[in-house]
Formats: C-alpha cells, structure tokens, sequence
C-alpha cells in the first residue's frame, strides 16, 4: 500500500564522531515509522547532519539524547562521506522532509492524526493546511508554535492531549531545543513517533523554498539554502571542522586496522 518498506534493523548503526546513525533507506526507515506506530509506545526520531554531530560533540548530554533515540535518519550528506573515509558505508541519504512526506502519504490512508508543534507564529497552522490540502485524508489534529522553554511544557502537553488521539508529532524548535524538548516530553506525550523537522514546517507552509530537485540530485541543498538565507554562514562553519574531523577519523581507523 503506498510507499514500499523494508523491515528495520535497529542494531544496522554507524557511529559518525560519537554520534550514533541507523543505516537506513528510505523503504526501512518508513517501515520503522509504521512500526513504532502500530505499536502505540512513544518513540523519538532524529535527523542528524554535521552541524547536529559537531554540537553534540561539545555536550554531553545532547549526544546522549541523540544516541538514545529509536531512529536517527542519515540527513545530512556529510555524514555518507564521514562514514565512507572510515569504511563503513551508509546506504543512502534519507532526507526528513522526504521521509515526512513519505509518512503523510501513509498517514492519510491508514488515518494517523499529526500535530505539528513549533517554527514561528502561524507557520506550523499553515503547513497543516497544505498538509491536509496535498494529502487527501491526512487529518492535522492540532498545530501551535509553542515554546522549547521548559516552563511552557506542561501547557503543550496539555493542547497534544485536547487533540488526542496523535500519532505523529513533527517538533520545529531547529536544533538542539527540539530534541531536548521530545526528550523531556517523549513519555508525557505518548505520541508513537515524535521527530525533531528542523525547518520542514517553513517548506510545507510557503515561507522558506526547497532546493529544486537537480539541486538536490547533486547534494548541494546546503549551498543553496546559504544562498537563500545568508545569515546562516555562522552555522555553515561547522561543515569544515566536521569534514577535518571525519578525515582524522578515517585515517586513525585505517591505521588501527
């Protein structure tokens, strides 16, 4: 029905500089989406890129929460290259917003409710308007920009709660609020798949463009997302200390052996 799946395998992992990495396709990763579904525990969903990994390099706890999660998707090209040089190959770059879509396709046949928590006032009501305008059925149970400080907690559980029964919850508080806030809350939810989107919900409601496919075909969805929005040059820093980590990396992993 739908998308094809593959059964997951939640040993198949590659650590990338400490931090932990399912290895994934697109057809495993939906399959494990569905699973943690069907199965009605809360689970927690994270899309780890070299930005995520060089954080969590600097704390501890962040790292801890990553390598805790029951999926972390390849979504960032440069984790493919780093695990490559250390000679253990991901499959293949699962992008979130790609797997979203995959899932809201789903969703709107087997009749998952989504709640989407997070971005900038009114982004995530938008991006739920063209969610159900695009998939056919997908019903968006709630959706609030909310807050990743620790105080509003509460009162979002609570609106998660009104809009129950949730079986999606997409968190856009961009990292690392948004995996620390599903961490705190993943149990209190109990939405079955909780995953941190990032700027996803900025493409879905009209107010960020989406690299165009060929872009995308050639990797460079970092270059044109910099050329779009300039301002994050700061965060784009990271890439080239990630890319001498992962080389340093290899080259100790090829000398041990």
């Amino acid at each position: 029905m739908g998308e094809p799946t593959e059964p997951f395998d939640p040993e198949r992992v590659v650590s990338v500089l400490g931090v932990r990495v399912h290895d994934v396709t697109f057809a495993s990763a939906l399959g494990a989406l569905i699973g943690f579904i069907e199965s009605g525990r809360p689970h927690r969903v994270i899309t780890p890129n070299p930005e995520i990994v060089m954080h969590a390099r600097q704390d501890p706890h962040y790292r801890e929460v990553l390598n805790t999660s029951d999926l972390a998707i390849p979504d960032g090209i440069g984790l493919l290259f780093a695990a490559r040089m250390a000679g253990r190959p991901l499959r293949s770059h699962v992008r979130g917003t790609d797997l979203v879509l995959r899932l809201a396709a789903r969703s709107a046949v087997e009749g998952w409710r989504w709640f989407l928590l997070g971005a900038q006032p009114g982004v995530a009501e938008a991006a739920g308007t063209w969610l159900e305008r695009e998939f056919s059925g997908l019903v968006v149970a709630g959706a609030a920009s909310g807050s990743p400080d620790p105080r509003e907690d509460a009162a979002i559980q609570r609106a998660i709660c009104r809009a129950s029964p949730v079986h999606v919850l997409l968190v856009a508080y961009g990292a690392p609020r948004q995996e620390l806030w599903i961490a705190r809350n993943q149990g209190a939810t109990g939405v079955p798949v909780q995953i941190g989107v990032g700027g996803v919900l900025n493409f879905f409601a009209g107010r960020s463009s989406r690299a165009p496919g060929w872009v995308r075909r050639l990797e460079l969805e970092w270059a044109y997302r910099l050329a779009r929005e300039p301002w994050r040059w700061r965060r784009q820093l990271a890439l080239p200390a990630f890319a001498v980590l992962a080389m340093r990396a290899a080259l100790g992993a090829r000398i041990r052996r």
